[in-house]
């Protein structure tokens, strides 16, 4: 049941230039303050700021980004 709530609710995104490009900005600013930020983390963080979402997510990488919602 849990599987299927998430695949009703997700989408996939296509990686595009424009986001490739964003991504790697915020790798490298996110890399200034936690060391061992990963670039799939840069993904979620730029796809989430393309889309105006928010991150429910437990990873501490995300304790002080806007859009993360801890859980």
């Amino acid at each position: 049941m849990a599987l299927k709530a998430i695949e009703d609710n997700s989408a996939l995104e296509t990686v595009d230039t424009e986001l490739a490009k964003l991504a790697g900005e915020l790798h490298a600013e996110q890399r200034k303050k936690i060391r061992d930020f990963g670039l799939a983390d840069a993904f979620v963080l730029a796809t989430a700021r393309k889309k105006s979402a928010k991150i429910l997510t437990g990873d501490p990488h995300f304790e002080t980004i806007p859009e993360a919602i801890p859980i």
